[in-house]
């Protein structure tokens, strides 16, 4: 979901800026040392569930990050040509889930924001499932609630890690996103092919 269905700029503020800033305030430290803090414990829970769980952050810093996350609601976004692509898809008559690393509350948040899930079959959080998309037995726990054919599966992802896992399990139909962030240059990605816009597979083209 994030940088690939959603502008990444608002994640990629809020952990680099915005939450540094509120962790300073709060602790009366410097804006570097609030930084560093942050930046070195996600560094060290990178890649788990942790990671991406608003109750987890929360507990750790002893600071709601739900409210402060809604502190900047107004950067949530939809890249361009989104809708359009999940419009088409439905018309296709092709089953759309959206599998996401996001905790329930961050999901909830950009759910309110961008009213995107009702443009989803099924909306599957990986925390219910207690395992993130870079495991390695993730996806045969999908299985076990969403039943998919790894040889006629599309999956759409911005995270490297998120399409080897996927790419070991089996899944044929693998592409990344150039340009997660719009605030940031696009990423130069030889492994799988990406896309710059949806509008590069947009079915009507086809």
């Amino acid at each position: 979901m994030d940088g690939t269905l959603l502008d990444l700029h608002f994640d990629n503020h809020f952990w680099l800026n915005h939450l540094p800033q509120r962790y300073a305030e709060h602790y009366n430290i410097s804006l570097d040392t609030a930084k560093m803090t942050v930046s070195q414990h996600a560094e060290e829970i990178l890649g788990t569930l942790n990671w991406y769980s608003v109750d987890y952050w929360s507990n750790h810093l002893n600071m709601d990050i739900g409210k402060i996350k809604a502190e900047v609601a107004h950067l949530i976004a939809v890249h361009p040509s989104v809708v359009t692509f999940l419009s088409n898809i439905r018309r296709h008559n092709k089953r759309i889930v959206l599998v996401t690393n996001a905790h329930q509350k961050s999901l909830n948040l950009k759910m309110q924001h961008t009213q995107l899930d009702h443009h989803f079959d099924r909306i599957v959080c990986a925390h219910d499932l207690g395992l993130p998309k870079e495991h390695a037995n993730f996806w045969q726990e999908l299985q076990t609630i969403e039943s998919f054919n790894p040889k006629k599966t599309l999956l759409i992802d911005d995270s490297l890690p998120v399409l080897r896992s996927a790419a070991r399990y089996g899944i044929r139909h693998l592409l990344g996103i150039s340009q997660p962030d719009s605030q940031l240059p696009p990423k130069i990605v030889t492994e799988f092919k990406t896309i710059h816009s949806f509008q590069d597979i947009m079915p009507n083209k086809q």
